[in-house]
């Protein structure tokens, strides 16, 4: 029987159910919770917005987006968000699916956390945005009825979320604090490494090889 939450039908095929195990296996409770309600804000916010994608896709996104924070699948020489997003290609490739279709998951994780951009892209891409900047963020909360989020949350509740995710982010980055130029988890190491220091853009520009 497929599962709902919320009105929304949880993708329950072969792909769906391995992608669901592999996540559960890999990831924290905090983790896993976390990227099911981004998946179902993000249909949610899809289906208010007249968005057509497919469920599948954007359940897979949702579910791998934060892989890059699980011991399993981190790396400490790229983003978090391409450790993830390079298993969920490599997991869409072994099931035969599309390449077009595995670079749009791809594309969904790499740029989760990049403002404004991935809203301008394919419905799927801009709706794991979409559910990560509410679950974490808040933005758009008072876009869906509180029904809705009160359903989600029933379902894959987020206790003392806020100072939780904020410490897995920083487990996350802070044997790999270069990766965070240029990008939002920027400001987790600022606020909870003291020894972090942020690479500046300008002092790279003064401080480089061309003369003038």
């Amino acid at each position: 029987m497929t599962e709902e939450i919320a009105g929304i039908k949880i993708p329950d095929s072969t792909l769906a159910r391995e992608a669901t195990e592999l996540v559960r296996d890999a990831a924290t409770p905090l983790v896993y919770h976390h990227s099911r309600r981004v998946f179902l804000f993000g249909a949610l916010r899809g289906l208010a917005d007249g968005l057509t994608f497919d469920p599948e896709l954007l359940y897979v996104g949702a579910l791998f987006h934060d892989l890059g924070l699980t011991d399993r699948y981190r790396r400490t020489d790229q983003r978090f968000e391409i450790d993830g997003a390079d298993e969920a290609r490599r997991f869409l490739d072994s099931h035969g699916v599309p390449i077009l279709d595995s670079d749009r998951v791809w594309t969904a994780i790499a740029l989760h956390t990049t403002p404004e951009i991935p809203l301008h892209m394919a419905a799927e891409i801009a709706l794991v945005t979409r559910g990560v900047e509410l679950d974490v963020l808040g933005l758009g909360y008072d876009f869906l009825p509180d029904a809705q989020r009160a359903a989600v949350v029933a379902a894959h509740p987020r206790p003392n979320f806020k100072p939780q995710i904020l410490a897995a982010f920083t487990e996350g980055l802070i044997d790999r604090p270069a990766t965070t130029f240029g990008n939002v988890k920027a400001d987790v190491l600022a606020h909870f490494d003291p020894t972090y220091h942020r690479t500046d853009f300008v002092e790279i520009i003064q401080t480089s090889a061309w003369p003038e």
